[in-house]
């Protein structure tokens, strides 16, 4: 082939080659990530989640690109004095070189859920509490800051709780140093309850874009099997109104890949592009990894002024990278060998009950155990839906090992127990011993298999080195309660304690 037509291959190749955009598929930050938030500060852009009843309060993430997201810990060491639970919707706000977390958490005194309020100078080093900071009737949730003109307001969803009132959300300006509400709370918006909105309306985040305030909102039932979420929006020239809804909402639907699309925060990067940060049920998954970080790039019609979704009604599977250029990191496996002498930040436990107690000596984690139904236990965060767990167990009078919980009163695992494995089922707070395999070794090698997203299988390595499974797979949505995500991770039983020497999360 003539030398000079191999080079212009060459050329038009690579040409297309580097002319094509970079992609991105949905979700961002995958397994459990409800009503996320975000912020961009400088360069990096910092996420937080939902934590229900896990402690600590908050997983949080950063990024350079909106894709790649590395977590960083939790937002707060301990759970904040006042709460006992409950920990929904953060809302990271920076504000005069300071980090704030407006969260919503259930009061120990009644069990109410209100909101509170923290800061930091240093994202990494966790938020110190101010308290709670919004009582309102029965419920006030899901809180939203903004600085209009010169001035701190923040937003909230009140009357959830209250028979005798619509939904509404409500707002209310903040004191300059943005730990106190000054003023008197005014209406923004109220729920239809004639139309898509019937359910409720809350998760809103707010924007100034041109001449408009603009609110971004979900609408009706976000959560469980039976959940109808969708996104809608609002705008207004004045944060105290009026406002108009959309004629178009809601403007974000599920499909038959991801459902239930909500509750997000709007983020604008340096080019002036906006994206959205949400949660969505992946179909197939659905309650056991729980609603899923996702990312979409909103656009503004340039006749009306409205917003839409770039990619159409629906949540998108694949699009096109905030920034171009922007290759999609391979998910690392998680490995903790306990060579510190402080619990790895990957770790959570119920924030309803007492921190495990644990001691990490000679590189090996004792966890004592006690005599609830599922015993102490520890859980683990997954980056994927699919992925083989181990865990290396030494034996003890303890029944220790590797399980997934759906709560106090749900679980299912494997553990070693004197000179036994056991395969076992807690329902509705009753244990039952699935079957028992006699083993000789003073440490045991245990593992659990999770596969096209929400079937799972336990095993162990035998005397010769062989993987032997047990049982037959288990759906683990029927470990759900309340509708919550099911979680992986580790268990002692028993007035002994549980000694592990390694955990491992291997991806596929």
């Amino acid at each position: 082939m003539n030398k000079h037509l191999c080079i212009i291959i060459f050329l038009l190749l690579t040409q297309n080659l580097f002319s094509q955009e970079s992609t991105y598929r949905n979700p961002v930050i995958a397994y459990d990530f409800p009503d996320p938030t975000v912020i961009r500060v400088g360069d990096t852009y910092y996420a937080a989640g939902t934590s229900g009843e896990s402690a600590p309060p908050y997983r949080a993430y950063e990024s350079k690109d909106l894709i790649n997201w590395e977590f960083t810990g939790h937002l707060f060491k301990e759970m904040p004095e006042w709460t006992m639970g409950s920990y929904w919707a953060p809302e990271l706000f920076y504000h005069n070189n300071t980090y704030y977390v407006y969260y919503t958490a259930r009061r120990k005194s009644d069990r109410k859920s209100f909101i509170g309020v923290a800061t930091t100078d240093n994202i990494h080093k966790g938020f110190t509490d101010h308290g709670m900071m919004i009582e309102w009737t029965n419920e006030a949730i899901d809180a939203f800051a903004i600085e209009l003109d010169e001035k701190l307001y923040i937003t909230w969803k009140a009357y959830g709780l209250d028979s005798d009132r619509v939904i509404q959300i409500l707002g209310a300006e903040l004191s300059d140093d943005g730990l106190s509400v000054k003023g008197e709370a005014f209406t923004l918006l109220e729920a239809n309850v004639s139309d898509w909105e019937a359910g409720g309306i809350e998760g809103q985040c707010l924007v100034k874009h041109d001449d408009y305030i603009y609110m971004f909102y979900a609408g009706n039932s976000c959560c469980g099997l039976n959940c109808n979420y969708m996104t809608g929006v609002a705008r207004a020239k004045n944060i105290k109104g009026p406002w108009e809804k959309y004629s178009g909402n809601p403007i974000l639907v599920g499909d038959e890949h991801w459902k239930c699309p909500g509750h997000g925060t709007l983020v604008a990067i340096p080019n002036g592009r906006y994206f959205f940060m949400y949660h969505a049920y992946n179909t197939v998954t659905n309650l056991y990894a729980g609603r899923q970080g996702m990312i979409d790039e909103i656009l503004w019609d340039e006749k009306t002024g409205w917003p839409y979704f770039r990619y159409g009604i629906t949540p998108s599977l694949q699009a096109e990278t905030p920034f171009p250029g922007t290759v999609r990191g391979k998910i690392q496996n998680f490995v903790d060998d306990f060579s510190s002498s402080e619990l790895c930040s990957e770790w959570t436990w119920a924030a309803s009950q007492p921190k495990p107690e644990l001691s990490i000596k000679n590189n090996k984690l004792e966890l004592k155990g006690n005599d609830s139904p599922v015993g102490s236990f520890l859980g683990l965060h997954p980056r994927k839906s699919g992925y083989r767990l181990i865990a290396t167990v030494e034996k003890t009078h303890s029944s220790s090992g590797i399980c997934f919980s759906g709560g106090r009163y749900s679980a299912v695992g494997l553990s070693l127990r004197n000179t036994n494995i056991e395969f076992w089922k807690v329902s509705n707070g009753n244990q039952t011993i699935i079957e028992t395999i006699p083993f000789k070794l003073d440490t045991a090698s245990l593992f659990l298999e999770v596969s096209t997203g929400h079937i799972c299988r336990f095993g162990y390595v035998n005397e010769e080195g062989d993987s032997v499974f047990i049982g037959e797979p288990i759906p683990l949505l029927g470990l759900s309660q309340r509708e919550r995500f099911v979680q992986p991770g580790i268990h002692s039983k028993g007035l002994d304690v549980g000694r592990f020497d390694s955990i491992k999360i291997q991806y596929d």
